[in-house]
Parts: C-alpha cells; sequence; structure tokens
C-alpha cells in the first residue's frame, strides 16, 4: 500500500508521467518499479535528499551573512573604515597615494544578492525522482545504468553552481569597482595631518637592514674547502619552459579539401537529421503520409546511413587529413587522391539514400542496407583515403608515430575489414548471418566511429589545453584493450537467441572487459586537464570535448550494463536501445567532431563564428539530447517489464506513446542545434564578411609616408 501510495505521488508531481500510467491488467508492474522498501533505493534517496539540503542550507547562509554585510555598509559613513584600510598600506601604496592621490584597493565587499533565488532553484531542480524496484533493481545491470544515468544529472548541478559562482565574482569585482572609487575620493580628500601621518609610516615601512651586519665585505675564503660558493643562484629542479613555436601555415590546396570534407559533413547532417527529425515525428503521426517512399522502413535506414556514412565519415576523414601531416611534420601525400575519395564517399551516400528511398537494399542487417554496388564505392574512398595516410606517414620527418595516427590508421583497416565480413556472401547463411550481422554493427560504431574519434581527440584536446596528453601508456593501453575486447562483444545483441551459448557468454564477458580501455581513456583525458581547468571558461571548443568525454564513459559503460542476460532480456529491441545508440553516436562522436572542426576551422579560415550561436549550438544539441535519451531509456525500461509480463504487444505501444513525444521534443532541439552549426560553419568560412583591419591600414600608411 505504501509503495503504491509513493508511486502515485510520484506520477502527479512528475509531468508526463502520469499519462504513462499502466493499465488495471498490469498494475504491479509500475508499482513494483517504483519504490518498494529497497534498501539501495532508500539510501539513495535518503543520501541525495541530505545532500541536496546540506547544498541549499549552505548557500543560503553564506548568502544571508552576505547580505547582512552589504546592509550594514552604509557609503555615506565609511570614513573610520577607510581609516583602518589606510594602516595597512605598505610603502609603494603610500608613495602612489602622496604622489597623486589615486589608489584603487582590493577588500572584499558584499556579493550580489540577487543571484540567490536562481541558485536555490537551480539546487532544487537537481533532485529528480529516481524509478526503481526492488524486482529489477539488484541486477548489476540496472544498478550501473541508474549510476551513469545520475552522472551528467551531478555534472548539471556542478555547472550551474560553477557558472552561479562566476556571475556572483563578477558582481563582486563589480561593487569593489564602487567601493575603490569611493576610496581614492577618501585619500584624495586627506587632511594635512593625515598626510603627514602616512609620510613618516613611509618612511618607517622603507627602513631596511644592510644585510651586511652579520658578514663583511671581504670575499669568502675558505681555506679547508668546506664551504661551496655559487656565483649565481639557480632553478635545480624545476627546468625552464619553452616558448611555443610559431606555427608554419598551413597548404591552401590542403586547407580547401579539408573544408569540402566538412562541408559535405555538414550538409549530410542536415540531410539526416532532417529525416530522422520527420520519422520523430511520425511516431506520434503515423498517418502524416501514404508515399511508399516516404515510410518509415524506407526513412529509418536512410537517416540511419545518412548520418554514419555521410556526416561522421566524412567529418572523421576531413579531420584527419590535417591531424595525420600535422603530427608527422610532413606536407599530406597526395592531394588528389584526398579529392577522389571526397567525391567517391558522396557518391556512395547519395546513390545510397536514392536506392533506399525506391525499396532498393541489401535485405541484410543494420547499418549495411546499401547494396553490395554502392557500398563498394564508399570502401574505394576509404581505401584511397588509408593508402594516403600511410604513405604520409611513411613520408614523416619525426622518429615516432603520435598516438593519433595509431587510432586513425588502425579504424580505416579494421573498416576494411568489417565491410569484407559484411558484404561477402560465404558466411551469410542461417545463424552465421546473424553472427556476422552482430559483428558488422558493432565493429562500425567501435572500431570505426570510435576509434577514429579517439585518434582526433588524442591530437585536438591537448592543443586546446596547450599541454601535453597525460599519459601515453594510457593510450596505448586502451588501444590494444580496445583491440581485444571490442572485436569480440557484437554477439551480446543476440543474448538468448540460437547463436550458441558459449559465444553468447563471450561476448558478455568481452563487454564486460570493456571496462579497461573506457576507464584508462576516460581518466587520460580527464587528467590532460590537470592544471589546465581554467581554459573551460575561456573557450567554447573544450565544452564539447568534456560532454563528449562524460558520454564516452556513460554511454559505454552502459553497453556493459546492457550486456548482462538479465538486463539484456528486459531492454534489448525495446526503446532503450535506440536511447543507448543515441548516447553513442551523437553524444561521444558528434560531439568530439564539432570539438575538432571548432578547433580546426578558425586555424584554416582566420576567422571564428559568434559565441553566442556556438552557445546555443551546444546548449541545445546538449539539452535535446537528454530530453530525447532519458524518457527513452525510462519507457523502454516500463516496456521491456510489460513484454516480460507477457502483456499484449499493442498494449506497450500504448504505454510509449508519451516518451515518443519527449523523442520527438528532443529531436527537434537536436534538429535545430544543427542549423546553428551549419550557420557558425558559413560564417567561418565566408569570405565576403571579413572585417577592416584598422591597425594594418595605420601601419600601411606610416610605411607609405616613410618612404615619401
Amino acid at each position: 500500500m505504501k509503495s503504491n501510495f509513493i508511486a502515485r505521488l510520484i506520477l502527479l508531481c512528475v509531468p508526463g508521467l502520469a499519462v504513462a500510467t499502466p493499465l488495471p491488467a498490469r498494475e504491479l508492474l509500475p508499482s513494483g518499479f517504483f519504490i518498494d522498501g529497497d534498501r539501495l533505493i532508500v539510501g539513495l534517496l535518503i543520501a541525495a535528499l541530505l545532500l541536496g539540503t546540506t547544498i541549499l542550507v549552505s548557500l543560503t547562509m553564506r548568502l544571508r551573512r552576505l547580505w547582512q554585510h552589504y546592509r550594514e555598509i552604509d557609503p555615506t559613513c565609511n570614513s573610520e573604515r577607510y581609516r583602518t584600510v589606510s594602516q595597512k598600506l605598505n610603502s609603494t601604496q603610500i608613495g602612489k597615494i602622496l604622489q597623486y592621490n589615486k589608489r584603487r584597493l582590493p577588500k572584499t565587499t558584499p556579493l550580489a544578492v540577487i543571484f540567490a533565488v536562481f541558485l536555490q532553484h537551480s539546487a532544487a531542480a537537481q533532485a529528480p525522482a529516481k524509478p526503481g524496484g526492488s524486482a529489477i533493481l539488484g541486477e548489476t545491470g540496472v544498478i550501473i545504468t541508474i549510476v551513469l544515468i545520475a552522472l551528467p544529472v551531478l555534472l548539471a548541478l556542478l555547472l550551474i553552481l560553477v557558472k552561479a559562482n562566476q556571475v556572483l565574482r563578477k558582481a563582486k569585482s563589480r561593487f569593489e569597482s564602487r567601493e575603490a572609487e569611493e576610496l581614492s575620493k577618501y585619500f584624495n580628500e586627506l587632511p594635512e595631518k593625515e598626510v603627514d601621518a602616512l609620510e613618516h609610516r613611509k618612511a618607517a615601512l622603507e627602513y631596511r637592514l644592510s644585510g651586511q651586519e652579520l658578514s663583511g665585505s671581504m670575499p669568502p675564503d675558505d681555506k679547508r674547502g668546506l664551504i661551496y660558493f655559487h656565483e649565481k643562484s639557480g632553478l635545480p629542479v624545476v627546468a625552464a619552459k619553452k616558448k611555443a613555436p610559431q606555427r608554419p601555415n598551413i597548404d591552401p590546396a590542403l586547407s580547401k579539401v579539408i573544408l569540402w570534407y566538412i562541408g559535405s559533413a555538414i550538409f549530410w547532417l542536415l540531410f539526416g537529421t532532417t529525416v530522422g527529425e520527420y520519422l520523430g515525428i511520425k511516431f506520434i503521426a503515423p498517418d502524416a503520409d501514404h508515399l511508399s517512399w516516404l515510410s518509415f522502413g524506407r526513412l529509418r535506414p536512410v537517416h540511419t546511413n545518412a548520418v554514419f556514412w555521410g556526416w561522421a565519415s566524412l567529418g572523421m576523414l576531413g579531420l584527419g587529413y590535417y591531424v595525420v601531416p600535422r603530427v608527422g611534420n610532413t606536407p599530406l601525400a597526395s592531394i588528389r587522391w584526398a579529392w577522389y575519395a571526397l567525391v567517391l564517399v558522396n557518391l556512395a551516400v547519395l546513390t545510397g539514400s536514392c536506392s533506399l528511398m525506391a525499396g532498393i537494399n541489401n535485405g541484410g542487417g543494420e547499418y549495411r542496407e546499401y547494396v553490395f554496388p554502392i557500398m563498394s564505392l564508399f570502401v574505394a574512398g576509404l581505401a584511397l583515403t588509408l593508402a594516403n595516410y600511410i604513405k604520409t606517414i611513411a613520408n614523416r620527418k619525426t622518429e615516432e608515430i603520435y598516438i593519433s595516427n595509431w587510432y586513425m590508421v588502425a579504424a580505416l583497416i579494421f573498416v576494411a575489414v568489417i565491410a569484407l565480413v559484411g558484404y561477402l556472401p560465404f558466411w551469410q547463411d542461417g545463424l552465421g548471418e546473424t553472427i556476422v550481422q552482430g559483428y558488422y554493427m558493432h565493429q562500425a560504431v567501435g572500431m570505426w566511429f570510435m576509434f577514429f574519434t579517439l585518434g582526433i581527440v588524442y591530437y585536438f584536446l591537448p592543443q586546446q589545453l596547450n599541454q601535453p596528453i597525460y599519459s601515453y601508456s594510457l593510450g596505448i593501453l586502451a588501444f590494444w584493450t580496445q583491440i581485444l575486447f571490442y572485436t569480440l562483444i557484437g554477439t551480446h545483441h543476440f543474448v538468448f537467441s540460437a547463436i550458441p551459448w558459449w559465444l553468447q557468454t563471450v561476448a558478455i564477458v568481452a563487454s564486460v572487459g570493456m571496462v579497461i580501455p573506457v576507464v584508462a581513456g576516460t581518466t587520460n583525458f580527464l587528467l590532460t586537464f590537470r592544471g589546465a581547468w581554467h581554459h573551460v571558461r575561456h573557450s567554447y571548443t573544450i565544452p564539447f570535448f568534456l560532454v563528449g568525454i562524460l558520454f564516452y564513459f556513460t554511454g559505454s559503460m552502459q553497453g556493459t550494463a546492457e550486456a548482462f542476460r538479465f538486463t539484456n532480456l528486459l531492454w534489448h529491441f525495446s526503446d532503450f536501445t535506440v536511447a543507448h545508440s543515441h548516447l553513442t553516436m551523437y553524444g561521444i562522436i558528434s560531439f568530439f567532431l564539432w570539438a575538432g572542426m571548432y578547433a580546426l576551422l578558425p586555424r584554416i579560415t582566420g576567422k571564428e563564428a559568434p559565441q553566442i550561436t556556438i552557445g546555443i549550438h551546444f546548449w541545445l544539441a546538449l539539452i535535446g539530447l537528454l530530453f530525447y535519451t532519458i524518457p527513452l531509456m525510462y519507457g523502454g525500461t516500463l516496456r521491456g517489464l510489460s513484454w516480460m509480463a507477457g502483456e499484449p504487444f499493442l498494449e506497450s505501444v500504448k504505454l510509449m506513446m508519451p516518451y515518443w513525444l519527449w523523442r520527438a521534443i528532443g529531436g527537434t532541439l537536436m534538429w535545430f542545434s544543427h542549423l546553428f552549426f551549419a550557420y557558425n560553419f558559413y560564417k567561418m568560412v565566408n569570405r565576403k564578411q571579413e572585417e577592416t583591419d584598422i591597425s594594418e591600414m595605420a601601419i600601411r600608411n606610416l610605411a607609405v609616408t616613410g618612404k615619401n
């Protein structure tokens, strides 16, 4: 009775969840999914409540003290306080006051209390209701997933607190400046008596001993050789830092081809996500059209293949064409091959999209819907790229091969293997096709997109932080362990199928083994921030990297959690898997690509996009992704419970309606963010908007005047 009351209370308090209240036939499932006396959930709720209460009380008390301090300050009667301040001045300060009677002294002043309500509401908003239940919450995969869902919420709370603190510091600075002006007026109007007192104090403060009281003026002489005398002192431990060398100019031909790769990728991003936006609307309005080429079965692979092979692949290749020659300190082997590869990949995605909408497809599994002749164009483009990269690396002027090139070249090699395994017909019969599908689908994500993108991060993240990667060894550990474990996990998508039980077990064990490369990579990236966190405030690329790193850990660990047999039975084939795929391909791959592009494009074009539109792009993409994934994970869990209870399939469809609405809302925000990204790209490449450099004009005028 108590658990039912709590469950209904949560449904009433959380908008949108009341629509998903189960029918009487499955009344027990959602109440079992909510709090049912489970010690773990009760403990988590109590801990969250105590933490939130502590934060609120601490902020309230701090702001109340600041407000009281502010009210105690009377701007018209500060002579006594200023006199106390003047007694603490040092000699240099007194000299400047006596010279021109003007000095701005830092002093602790009250903060802007107007942000108190904002902070309290922000903190209170970070305590969402967490569903759970004793029936399934004892499972390892579910516990891991609950923790992973909580991590972005905690990060959002931290970001809000940091941002609020930054605003408060700015307000404090304004108040300090105002008080400093009042103090300067006081110093300007000092009476003669106090000026004389300051002069006497200055003379006292400037008195110094000669330093020779306990020694003499004779040079040191040690006849017994017991004293070793240094003429100059140095830094025996800390080496002098070298200045960063001036970077050479980028080859205009290489810049042009890179811009075309990124521009093509943005085109396919807009096209593919526009199709995805339409598909999201069809979930809540299935009768939107009655045209065969706009049916869900045809448009869904158009969406996935366009963003996979068009947006992500072309974006990665374009960034790779900059990184590979840069870390080798050598020109790209062949610009012409890069253009050929660009044409082949674009031609493959264009013809593939048209064929899928016409109903011509491979008839195989997910992500390999392109027929063999079309996919062969894509593979040919990647083969040209691989040859180009290897030839460039072979011509490098550095002794070692940087880790970014390890990841990128390995990704291109693996994608060739993946294509051969997925399309050659020798093992495409019976269970063999199912096993091949699991291998192809998962290797395309982990050994092509993830591997290549990690290589991009290993270059651009240290560059943006202006310091080396934390550990080269951790990067190599993550490299080899991902090759070892990720190539074995494909069949965890077919647990409880007719595939041999031992093969399913190997996939589950390898999924757990993926903890090693993920933790190693995440640790390496986060520790690279040591001593450089201040860059986050002044950079618009590093927030994209931070979000990508966060989802790299949470999304990958969520994949491990889904591999366990119970969680696989609960979540597989439900909308939870859809949320997971977007959490990884969008939260990791796309955010890393955006970070790399925002870091590279100003170096190529010399222009930056408006800060406001970059911020809008970031927040729309992040909030849209959370609106998309969290409701689908929650609704997918309820749907899995419904299936496990043996209820009719149609009932689970009705159950998902409110969560599909959230999916459409989140997808719309994500789609709008892509429009802002395209606008930012336009602003960085548009040559007609170049601003006049007044300084250069003045220098040229001076040069002309000097010649005359």
